[in-house]
Order: C-alpha cells, then structure tokens, then sequence
C-alpha cells in the first residue's frame, strides 16, 4: 500500500487563509498524474504555522478527496507528546491511512525518550511512520531503537531523510524485510531504493508528480539504467527546489503550472528572482515547461 511516489504535499493558501478548492484540486491531479499516495500536513505542508483546526481540515480534505483511490499519510508530529496522541487520534477519526509522526524537535530526548513517545502515538491503533530528520530535529533516532519500537503492531515503517544510505540495509537487517523504507531525499532516491527502499516522500513531486511517479516505479522494478536517465531529467529541480527551503521552491513551481498560489506563511518568505529562475529553467529542462 505504501510506497512509490508520495508526494509531501503543500497546503495551498489564499489571502492567508487555507484554499480548500485549491487543495482538493491538488488531490486529484495526483491521482490523475499517478502518484502512489499523499503526506498532507508535514514539514513542506507547513504543520508548524498551522492551527490545530487548519491540521485537521486539511487532513479531513485530503482524505475526503482522495476518497480510497490513494493511500494518505497525514502528518501527525510534535515535540510534545500528548499533541503527538491528539494529531494521531484526529488522523485516525479522519481515516487517513496512516501518520508520519517526527522525532521530537528542540527537546532532545534520549532513545528511551524515543521509545516512549513513539509508543504512545503508536498505542492510539493507527499505523505509524517514523520520521528520522536529524538535521532539522537535532535527535538521531538509531537503528537499534528502531528495531525495538517496530515490534509494535503499528509501527510500519520509517521515513527516513538521514541521508545516509547504510542506514537503508542496517534498518533492515534489524527491523526486517516488511519494515517499509521511504526515503525523505529527493536527490538520493535512487540509491536508497537500490539500497532496499520502497519509495519517497517527495518534495518535488509537488511540482513533476507523473514523472517521478515514473522514475519510483523504473527503480522498484530494479531497471536503474532507465531511472538514470529519468533522474538527469530531474536532478536540475531537485537543486533548484532545495536552493531555498524546499516547500517555498515547490509552491513557486506550481503557481507556474496553475496548480495554487506561491504564497508561503512567516518566517518563510518568497523566492529570490535568482531562485526563480533557477525553478524555471530545471522545469524547463524537466519538460514540465516550453
């Protein structure tokens, strides 16, 4: 069920409010241009200056929209544990499929702390996804502890934007061939399936959902000779989405298909023309514009 292309989705906004028909839109185009399932809510849906009311709205939307026809992994994570429970409970209630629940940012729990926080969204009877981001949380959680919290019933997988791609085969050495590995790196995908994943959480495929959808599907039927050749196709965007922070860089590519608006809540702030550019012209080369 998991796995492929799921595109990390942006939450559209108008005139600073959430764009329900703008996010319904997004839903079907990805149904229509074939990725394999959705992540409203997480980083790159902008969680952190969302209210509790727009989360759930935006998870209840996108469940609604997409109405069985993909898998949806809401976003469901925090530093504090009860809101963790409370976000997990809301996605249940919603019939998401699943959460991406983060390690806890800014408190830097040990691993027990780890374990315990994971248990507890994970109790809630909902299937859980670990989201291991090191860089952004200042927490590594460890293979090791991975592997004792995947003997819950409902800890399926990991999202895992390390980078680090040893870790794809340490994890699954511990965790075992049923544990699901999806990449959280756009530019590394293609090794970390090659490495034992099943998929990526995409920042990118906001932007080029048909072909990445493509490109997962070549390297999961293990033809990387032709995922290379896709990937020369999209490296460029990969680069240019990430100049700046990713999901500021998406927005700005869909506003150029028409897809939503480029409008990003504070502290984030819109491109640099030199970005810009920089978006269009990988799009360009992408075959995503003339």
């Amino acid at each position: 069920m998991f796995k492929g292309s799921l595109p990390a989705l942006v939450t559209p906004f108008s005139n600073g409010q959430v764009d329900v028909d703008a996010l319904k839109k997004l839903v079907n185009w990805h149904v229509d241009q074939g990725s394999h399932g959705l992540v409203p809510v997480g980083t790159t849906g902008e969680s952190p200056t969302l209210t509790h009311a727009e989360h759930d709205l935006v998870v209840e939307t996108v469940v609604n929209e997409a109405a069985g026809r993909i898998p949806v992994i809401a976003g469901a994570g925090s530093n504090n544990t009860a809101e963790t429970v409370r976000l997990v409970q809301a996605a249940k209630k919603a019939g998401a499929d699943a959460a991406l629940v983060v390690t806890p940012y800014y408190n830097k729990p040990t691993q027990r702390g780890l374990i315990a926080h994971f248990t507890a969204a994970a109790d809630c009877g909902l299937p859980i996804f670990i989201y291991n981001i090191p860089p952004r949380s200042v927490v590594d959680m460890t293979p090791d502890t991975m592997a004792e919290l995947a003997k819950h019933d409902m800890i399926i997988g990991v999202k895992d934007a390390t980078a680090d791609l040893s870790r794809v085969p340490a994890q699954r050495m511990r965790c075992g061939a049923d544990f699901i590995q999806l990449s959280g790196e756009d530019a590394t995908a293609l090794g970390y399936n090659a490495h034992g994943g099943q998929g990526c959480i995409s920042v990118t495929a906001n932007i080029a959902p048909q072909l990445i959808a493509q490109f997962q599907e070549t390297t999961l039927a293990g033809d990387y000779a032709k995922a290379l050749t896709q990937l020369d196709r999209l490296m460029p965007l990969h680069e240019a989405v990430f100049a700046e922070p990713g999901l500021v860089g998406a927005k700005y590519g869909m506003s150029l298909l028409g897809m939503c608006s480029e409008e990003v809540r504070s502290p984030l702030t819109g491109l640099t023309d030199a970005t810009k550019e920089k978006i269009r012209a990988a799009m360009v080369h992408a075959g995503l514009l003339n």
